[in-house]
């Protein structure tokens, strides 16, 4: 995932697959918790969530609510960061960068999920997940698997670091 130009971009091997368009933190790039950061370098898909679920299925607390967004939902809630159709929580690679400690990215459930403020993909305006369109986040789903690797940052590295052992 590209930052400075808010695109993801799926590879197959080195070669692009698809890319969408994404919005990452206002607040930048960032480890710490409740900084309201993206946290940046390797990451792993570390579970899927809302396999099966309609495009446009509200979640709360990685659980369905039973209800779908509607824009009329937004008129009346104009604040509320919806998290739409489908969610790819991501875990940390690298310790002491985003693993272990304050920084550990999954403990601060950041997450690739779908919105609704879909006019705000390509500006950075989250609470620090990766924000797409309800149907594009339900097509990368589609085609990601546990443990898939995810890397954010500004550029995308050549290779997959390998594990560091203590």
């Amino acid at each position: 995932m590209d930052v400075s130009t808010q695109r993801l971009r799926e590879m197959r091997g080195l070669a692009p697959h698809a890319e969408y368009v994404v919005s990452t933190a206002r607040n930048g790039l960032g480890e710490q918790p409740g900084s309201g950061c993206t946290p940046r370098g390797w990451h792993v898909i570390r579970a899927r969530i809302g396999d099966g679920l309609p495009l446009t299925a509200i979640l709360r607390g990685r659980r369905w609510t039973g209800a779908c967004y509607h824009p009329e939902a937004m008129a009346d809630q104009p604040r509320q960061d919806w998290i739409l159709g489908r969610i790819l929580w991501l875990s940390g690679c690298e310790s002491g960068v985003n693993r272990g400690g304050r920084q550990d990215t999954q403990r601060r459930y950041i997450y690739i999920h779908g919105t609704a403020d879909t006019e705000h993909l390509g500006q950075p305006v989250s609470a620090g997940c990766v924000r797409m369109a309800p149907e594009a986040i339900c097509a990368l789903f589609a085609r990601c698997a546990v443990a898939t690797p995810v890397f954010i940052g500004s550029r995308h590295p050549l290779s997959f670091p390998a594990p560091r052992r203590p």
